[in-house]
């Protein structure tokens, strides 16, 4: 099948091509994000492939089917960037990769953890310049530490039994509770018993219009004193204007970011010649207590390899009506 590849960068297409030697379509890689102005480009091309920062709006889709795409696949496992009532009113079907290296997300959250608790970025760069003092690099010991995870699916889960192995005490809010997990030893609480009670709270739930700004004013309030907060899911779970009033009061002690709510114009480019335009970013980038990263936390090699072959995968079965498992389902209009 013919697919239009957006947002390709080299490393996509290093583990695309290879993994296409067994399927043999033909990949066209196009570098622009998709919006209503690049849509055009993929005309003719009965598949398009997307990633976290195109945009396949209401209108970006009319053009779509209209060019004759008929299939919207992701390599990706969020699916909020697409208007599925906009794609099922036009016929087209969209797939996306629902799981790629859990271990990879999860693993990462624990890097944003270690990182901002010993301070290792700041002692690497102290060192390099002779300065072995020890001053403001004090942290904690994480065994006997309370944390709580918000969404508990694969990577939740895989991100609370690490952190049981660190010896800590961990806490889960999900409407779907996990029993494996939860005969581990997590114990499923409200969220507000899970914004009071932990030390270390980490985000792994989708973003939804019941998570959007999940993290609040509100919440923040509720949470402990010096409370270490990590997102490796979506930016909008958290409202970013209010983390900035919880970490200039001091009520938020670290923050470990790998995803920010209007990341779309930053992550994925090299902008390192450029003015930040983004004031809340910047602002976020000034705090000493914050670590953010780019977006990175899928980025492994085994990561990249599930996502090549579940794309790939998503995009025969489709081209051959073939049933395909991971087709996300739009929702059915009222009435």
């Amino acid at each position: 099948m013919k697919v239009a590849i957006y947002s390709a960068r080299a490393y996509d297409r290093e583990f695309l091509d290879r993994e296409n030697t067994r399927h043999g379509h033909e990949l066209v890689y196009i570098d622009a994000h998709l919006d209503c102005v690049t849509a055009p480009l993929a005309a003719g091309f009965p598949a398009v492939c997307l990633f976290v920062n195109d945009h396949a709006d209401a209108k970006a889709l009319d053009i779509l089917a209209k060019g004759g795409t008929r299939y919207i696949v992701l390599r990706c496992a969020g699916f909020n960037q697409v208007d599925l009532e906009a794609a099922r009113s036009l016929g087209m079907t969209v797939a996306r990769v629902p799981a790629y290296s859990p271990y990879a997300v999860a693993e990462h959250a624990v890097a944003l953890i270690q990182t901002l608790n010993r301070k290792t970025h700041r002692a690497w760069n102290r060192v390099r310049e002779g300065n072995f003092s020890l001053g403001g690099l004090l942290g904690f010991d994480l065994h006997g530490k309370t944390v709580g995870v918000i969404g508990t699916g694969r990577i939740g889960s895989v991100f609370a039994n690490i952190m049981q192995g660190f010896g800590c005490r961990v806490l889960a809010f999900d409407p779907v509770v996990s029993i494996p997990l939860q005969s581990s030893g997590v114990t499923y609480v409200p969220l507000e018993t899970l914004l009071q009670d932990s030390d270390i709270i980490s985000l792994h739930c989708p973003l939804t219009p019941d998570t959007h700004h999940l993290i609040n004013g509100h919440a923040i309030r509720q949470m402990k004193a010096g409370v270490m907060l990590i997102n490796t899911s979506r930016g909008a779970v958290i409202d970013s204007s209010a983390l900035i009033q919880g970490l200039k009061s001091g009520h938020i002690g670290h923050v470990g970011l790998d995803v920010y709510e209007e990341e779309d114009a930053l992550f994925f480019e090299d902008l390192s010649n450029q003015v930040i335009q983004d004031d809340v970013f910047a602002r976020l980038t000034t705090f000493p207590n914050v670590l953010i990263t780019g977006h990175q936390a899928f980025f492994t090699s085994n990561a990249m390899q599930h996502i090549a072959e579940t794309t790939l995968e998503n995009i025969r079965c489709l081209g051959q009506g073939l049933p395909c498992a991971h087709i996300v389902q739009a929702p059915n209009p009222i009435g």
